[in-house]
């Protein structure tokens, strides 16, 4: 690791290039510069995820924390490159004083040129992504409601101020379930007539599902609440009876259908690093996201 202080942006960029010469090992396999807007509580837990996702996805990783309570005003940075780290570069930046309200000028000497940038918020995050300094920089947002104090209202502002390329954690999160839900329909199911999603109370999560089954599906939703561990099961009612995917310790659903011997399905919960790696393998808008997130409201 590679520690200065009171430095500038020009210069972490700088030591970077010499670490690169010194291993031998230039930056041409990088494939996006993802920036990491973070506090110091969840700025470990971050960088750490996004290392592991490095390696499916070589990249420089800036993680910027303010810390605007400081009385001096100066750039303390940290830099690792390859190793431990993977393939990809880490830079942990902390912005002390008032450099904290300028992270952008920060980061800007720090981006690899001629790729994406990404903007990954893991805690607290702008109410319009796109409009945040940071954001600004990049094609794709990153958010996670779950984080916040009130996840579902936080939902909510995810949808006022969405703008193609952001995205949400919690939309990640359910990936599993709407792959194993669309593989019911590989074979012949009737019409559905009604649905009902249980799940962990204010996990944002639930309601998107419950929005999208009901897009998907157009037909009336019900969202129940349980103790969890988040989503627990989803109810489909058809004329031959109840199809229903039942999951209620996070790791394991069995997959219940009219006339057919129940099955188990692997539904684990998925930590940090698997949901951005996840992420990080599209760089274009989702419009499932945006069509679901818009269909949210009135969702009780």
């Amino acid at each position: 690791m590679i520690r200065l202080e009171d430095t500038s942006g020009g210069a972490v960029s700088a030591a970077i290039a010499a670490e690169r010469h010194r291993m031998g090992s230039p930056t041409t396999g990088m494939v996006l510069t993802l920036l990491v807007m973070s506090d110091e509580e969840s700025q470990s837990d971050a960088t750490s995820a996004a290392v592991t996702a490095a390696r499916q996805h070589p990249m420089r990783i800036v993680t910027l924390i303010p810390r605007p309570e400081s009385k001096t005003t100066r750039l303390d940075a940290e830099i690792m490159v390859g190793g431990d780290e993977g393939p990809g570069e880490v830079a942990v930046l902390r912005l002390r004083g008032a450099l904290a309200e300028y992270a952008n000028s920060v980061a800007v000497p720090l981006l690899l040129p001629d790729t994406p940038v990404v903007a990954f918020w893991p805690g607290a995050a702008p109410s319009v992504p796109s409009d945040d300094l940071i954001g600004r920089h990049a094609q794709r947002r990153i958010t996670d409601a779950a984080t916040a104090a009130d996840p579902l209202a936080e939902l909510q502002i995810r949808r006022e101020g969405y703008i193609p390329g952001d995205t949400d954690l919690a939309w990640a999160r359910l990936t599993p379930w709407r792959s194993v839900l669309a593989s019911i329909f590989d074979q012949e199911v009737g019409p559905v007539s009604s649905i009902v999603v249980t799940g962990e109370d204010a996990n944002p999560s639930v309601p998107l599902l419950a929005a999208w089954l009901g897009g998907a599906l157009a037909c009336p939703v019900e969202v129940r609440v349980d103790p969890g561990p988040g989503l627990t099961s989803v109810v489909l009612a058809t004329a031959d009876g109840p199809i229903a995917i039942e999951r209620p310790d996070g790791r394991t659903a069995t997959l219940r259908r009219p006339g057919v011997p129940d099955s188990t399905v692997s539904l684990p919960r998925r930590d940090l690093a698997a949901l951005l790696s996840e992420e990080l393998r599209r760089l274009d808008p989702d419009d499932c996201y945006a069509s679901t997130l818009a269909a949210i409201v009135g969702i009780e």
